[in-house]
């Protein structure tokens, strides 16, 4: 793991875009496969550089948890485009989620990326991450990376395979994360018969990754009239 001074040291210099092949191909082999590779966000405000620490994979029309299981839609339209493409969503009307798009183009299959280190940019991070208590929790958990990389849906359909260094995306080949260190299990707050798929992957005892939470139903709300009385 990157820590102290060494962080400070990182740059994308010596690294370059994964191929578009890497993406065109099933997502449970290329989820895996981008732990440890690098996020480069290029921003008005200067460029955050993150190693993917956490993700989940997400296998289209095929899969009970993806947003692509009932078809296209105006939402998900991303997901059915080329490899190597970023989808972004708005979730619970308060947060965005980063996902790269998989697979041969028609067939939606993605990874969420779920958490990183960040290792060059910070001041940027914390300008948006004010209330990380430290550097690991600048990017732990899919909302929070997404806010302290300043992604929103303007991003949605970003190519993330070009060599172009202005491009706000980009995936860099970074480094591969040790076999004896790859771990797996269920999807966080999947339920259904979704749940039972164990396509989440992370780098294990990296203080980045953000603990497992099972799918909890939401409960709704009883009508007024059944609340009872009122003051």
């Amino acid at each position: 793991m990157i820590t102290g001074a060494d962080r400070t040291r990182r740059n994308d210099d010596t690294h370059t875009p994964l191929p578009r092949s890497f993406f065109d191909r099933p997502v449970l082999e290329v989820a895996p496969e981008l732990l440890g590779r690098y996020l480069v966000r290029t921003a008005p405000d200067g460029r955050i550089l993150l190693r993917i620490t956490e993700v989940e994979a997400y296998a289209g029309e095929s899969d009970p948890g993806s947003h692509a299981y009932r078809g296209r839609t105006q939402r998900n339209a991303s997901m059915f485009g080329p490899p190597g493409h970023a989808y972004v969503y708005f979730i619970y009307g308060m947060w965005f989620s980063l996902n790269l798009v998989c697979g041969a183009e028609g067939h939606a299959s993605g990874v969420l990326l779920r958490a990183g280190e960040v290792l060059t940019g910070e001041e940027h991070a914390r300008k948006r991450r004010p209330k990380a208590r430290n550097h690991s929790e600048l990017a732990k958990g899919p909302a929070r990376l997404a806010t302290a990389l300043d992604v929103d849906r303007t991003l949605n359909g970003t190519d993330v395979c070009t060599p172009d260094e202005r491009a706000p995306l980009r995936i860099l080949t970074g480094e591969t994360c040790d076999a004896e260190r790859l771990r797996s299990g269920p999807r966080t707050g999947v339920g259904g018969a979704g749940a039972v798929h164990p396509w989440r992957y992370w780098i294990d005892q990296d203080p980045t990754v953000s603990p497992y939470r099972p799918h909890q139903p939401r409960r709704r709300r009883k009508p007024l009239d059944s609340q009872g009385p009122t003051t």
